[in-house]
């Protein structure tokens, strides 16, 4: 079996789990979900608000095309949502790809060749296939799904993919300025714009080799990325993330892409310990971190 078919099917076999281990996992009715006079769901309708009046993005959240192993397409699932390109032309991402496919990134030679090599070498080195912390694009495009807990002064979102775990913080904080350790989730800050966009700015991200993923087909960052991400909630039961990646090492201008996410009811998150019994990569030769024969670092 080549690398690329072990790759594919490494991340098959974790999404097929899902749904098998989906049947351990207690069946509880998610509350504060309004409910038709059967009880089944009612998912277009507005979006909850907290005590302020600002829109709550707390919930269980899937992919807009599906994935989670088949979870989450049962009675009351939100409509599944297209990854085609809008009208207003933003490219609609992909975990695949991180502007979607058919969409020419405006790389820098650098990271066009880091990517190629990447390509070349059948993804082998993606962070996924370690068990390791993957890029925030694709933890918004994984199959597997992610839960969002809003306070007023933290949002923590938890990636099923991984046992991820990230923290955005909305107390009015400053982003860091002491040099400090670069965060693999980056460090992010988040304030509302009136009532109903939630704005993220995300900074101090790990550029190491083994970390800085786009996408599974290896599109890097440097150690200058910004993202910026907008949130919304049209409906209930749908997510809306417009997501300005900036980072002018690696593009030569900003791009804003989408991430289209809906609410999984009634399910919950399973406990996911990549590491526990792995063994996919005992047949993957060890690359030489941090850097690729060949491929020249990112620029400091």
């Amino acid at each position: 079996m080549t690398p690329l078919k072990r790759t594919a099917a490494v991340i098959a076999m974790l999404v097929a789990m899902s749904s098998l281990l989906a049947a351990q996992w207690p069946s509880y009715p998610t509350p504060g979900v309004p409910r038709d006079a059967k009880g089944a769901p009612v998912l277009t309708g507005a979006a909850p608000r907290t005590a302020d009046g600002k829109v709550d993005f707390s919930g269980i959240w899937m992919r807009g095309g599906g994935g989670g192993g088949g979870r989450g397409g049962g009675a009351g699932a939100a409509p599944a949502v297209t990854f085609s390109t809008p009208p207003d032309g933003v490219p609609v991402s992909s975990f695949g790809e991180v502007a979607g496919r058919g969409f020419a990134l405006p790389m820098l030679p650098w990271a066009a060749e880091l990517k190629k090599k990447r390509m070349a070498d059948n993804m082998k080195d993606n962070p996924d296939v370690w068990c390791l912390p993957i890029g925030l694009m694709q933890y918004h495009n994984h199959p597997q799904p992610r839960q969002i807990v809003q306070t007023k002064n933290l949002m923590l979102i938890t990636y099923e993919s991984n046992y991820g775990l990230r923290y955005i913080y909305m107390d009015g904080r400053p982003a860091p300025n002491n040099d400090p350790q670069p965060w693999w989730f980056g460090y992010s800050r988040g304030w509302y714009e009136g009532n109903d966009t939630l704005v993220v700015e995300t900074t101090h991200f790990n550029s190491e080799e083994r970390a800085s993923w786009h996408d599974v087909n290896g599109t890097p960052w440097s150690d200058a990325l910004k993202m910026t991400e907008r949130f919304r909630r049209p409906t209930f039961g749908t997510l809306e993330i417009d997501v300005t990646i900036d980072d002018p090492k690696t593009f030569t201008k900003p791009l804003t892409v989408r991430v289209n996410q809906r609410l999984m009811v009634d399910q919950e998150m399973i406990e996911f310990i990549c590491n526990e019994n792995e063994q996919s990569t005992d047949h993957i030769p060890k690359p030489g971190l941090p850097g690729l024969p060949g491929v020249p670092p990112p620029p400091k």
